[in-house]
């Protein structure tokens, strides 16, 4: 679908205008946008506007590129990402760029576009191709912040683990999470790289006016680049904590094993040596000699059990073992 809107020299807005008739002399600029084009849609980037093939062939590529800026004698071609909230998939927005003219192209509706679209309808006049250009980079870098905070809400849920989910089920959603924040960085980054080389290129003479509003943008950027890196450094102390209390338990579990083994050691050799099928042995005409074995069996599991209590193999309380949960964690 291809739509038009254009701006004439007196101030008027006209949309939905023929091809053929916007670049007619009192036409001031204009703004062409390309929404999930058809193939005949494409030949009009060829045929009418005349771009370069190598931008024409970078907004029909199926995989998505990083985004980029690249120089062109008439214009600047302009590749950056917008982000699907429920996927987190990124997918190309394309802008052709000069004092005249705006053309986007997009694949996917892309509603800060649509929002963007609407202004110019009732602000024609106040605006330019270049503020169209930043308003569009910028709408799509505000869209980043609700995502990136989402994944702060996320971890501060698991981190606390109010609902005492069951440590495998945090985990998995820790590593959901971090797969999320590779996802989202993989846009982030290279948009900052964007914004850094719009906002310091030599060859955008034309954009002065708006220098401060693209370094304002290239501000947020970093921002959102920060929080992210943030984010999974803090994400790795979590995972590691949890390692640790897994770790922990599974140390408690084995030295409790390892005291009942060890008790029942001594209690075993005395059951299998009186196990032993000889007739000659002195103790077995003994009368109370069975009672004796016991006591002398539970005194010894009494004497090895308090062994084990006074060098501090047993002192694990639940409640001791949540306060070690708690200094375990990150706070």
């Amino acid at each position: 679908m291809i739509r038009t809107s254009v701006i004439m020299e007196n101030g008027e807005v006209f949309q939905n205008v023929q091809l053929s008739k916007i670049k007619e002399n009192d036409v001031k600029w204009y703004w062409v946008d390309f929404s999930e084009p058809t193939n005949k849609d494409l030949r009009i980037l060829k045929l009418y506007f005349k771009f370069h093939p190598l931008a024409i062939e970078d907004c029909l590529d199926d995989f998505s590129q990083r985004p980029k800026i690249d120089f062109y004698d008439q214009y600047i071609f302009v590749l950056q990402h917008a982000v699907n909230k429920n996927t987190l998939n990124s997918h190309e927005v394309n802008m052709f760029v000069n004092s005249r003219l705006i053309v986007t192209f997009h694949k996917e509706p892309v509603r800060e576009l649509d929002q963007l679209w609407e202004r110019v309808s009732e602000e024609g006049n106040q605006l330019s191709p270049f503020k169209i250009m930043h308003g569009i980079i910028d709408r799509l870098v505000d869209d980043y912040f609700p995502l990136v905070y989402s994944i702060e809400d996320r971890l501060n849920k698991i981190e606390d683990n109010t609902n005492e989910d069951a440590d495998a089920d945090l985990m998995d959603e820790l590593f959901d999470i971090r797969h999320d924040m590779s996802k989202l960085r993989r846009t982030l980054v290279p948009m900052r790289d964007l914004l850094y080389r719009i906002s310091n290129s030599g060859r955008l003479n034309s954009l002065k006016e708006e220098q401060l509003y693209f370094n304002d943008v290239y501000d947020h950027l970093i921002k959102l680049v920060e929080m992210l890196e943030s984010y999974r450094e803090f994400s790795s102390d979590i995972r590691d904590n949890y390692l640790s209390i897994n770790s922990d338990k599974m140390n408690n579990i084995m030295m409790t094993l390892t005291v009942i083994t060890t008790i029942f050691m001594p209690l075993t050799f005395i059951a299998g040596l009186y196990g032993m099928n000889f007739v000659y042995m002195p103790e077995l005409n003994e009368k109370n000699g069975y009672f004796i074995v016991l006591a002398i069996m539970g005194i010894i599991a009494l004497i090895m059990f308090g062994f084990f209590m006074k060098i501090g193999w047993l002192r694990f309380s639940s409640k001791k073992r949540k306060r070690r949960r708690r200094l375990l964690r990150l706070k």
